[in-house]
């Protein structure tokens, strides 16, 4: 398998980034990217990998879905109570990791992360499928459990508790990562890739550099 690995290999030749192409703020940027790789029709074009780092110092990953961005900052929603809500308790920095191999891309995002408010997250519960507000309630997320049974006894139980009106469980909602460094990645032949970093100063501006790859 080694040997397998090793042999694969892609040259990248759809696409450039310069200085003097990508706009000012690193969210224009990433919302101008973002609809063009929703444009190629990949599955589930929100994903991405969400880091994490827990009180030993061991980091943890996972893929997520991104759910918006607003005021400043990237938003997802998950169970308070899960690994991740438990580390992000403790260290609330974090990063995530966009890959679009469609467009040969790679997007970094490193900042802070702060919760959202009960009502931004009561409005976005009230907007998913009725199965996956119940959801919410059936999984004791990241802890052990005995078997899938468990799951579905939890599932009935909750179903017939709530076959109308969900409420939000208040160990679920939302979380928004205020980005401090955002990094674009445009593969390039020979492997001498394009990558962009945007760095927030003190003072709120974003300053512009380039990377070697």
């Amino acid at each position: 398998m080694k040997e397998k690995l090793q042999d694969q290999r892609v040259d990248y030749q759809k696409g450039t980034l310069n200085l003097n192409e990508v706009a000012e703020n690193p969210l224009s940027q990433f919302q101008n990217w973002y609809q063009e790789y929703e444009a190629s029709k990949p599955k589930d074009p929100n994903a991405f990998v969400l880091a994490t780092v827990d009180s030993k110092g061991m980091p943890h990953s996972r893929v997520l879905l991104l759910k918006g961005i607003d005021q400043g900052g990237f938003e997802f929603y998950t169970n308070y109570q899960s690994a991740k809500g438990q580390e992000l308790a403790a260290n609330p920095k974090a990063s995530m990791c966009f890959f679009w191999p469609e467009l040969e891309r790679q997007i970094r995002v490193e900042g802070e992360v702060q919760k959202l408010s009960a009502e931004e997250s009561t409005t976005y519960f009230k907007s998913r499928p009725h199965g996956s507000q119940v959801g919410a309630w059936v999984s004791p997320q990241s802890t052990v459990i005995e078997s899938r049974q468990i799951l579905e006894d939890r599932l009935a139980e909750f179903s017939t508790k709530y076959q109308d009106d969900v409420p939000r469980p208040e160990h679920w909602g939302g979380y928004r990562l205020m980005p401090k460094r955002i990094e674009f990645w445009q593969g390039r032949s020979s492997r001498l890739h394009d990558r962009v970093l945007y760095t927030k100063s003190e003072n709120q501006d974003w300053k512009l550099q380039r990377l070697a790859p």
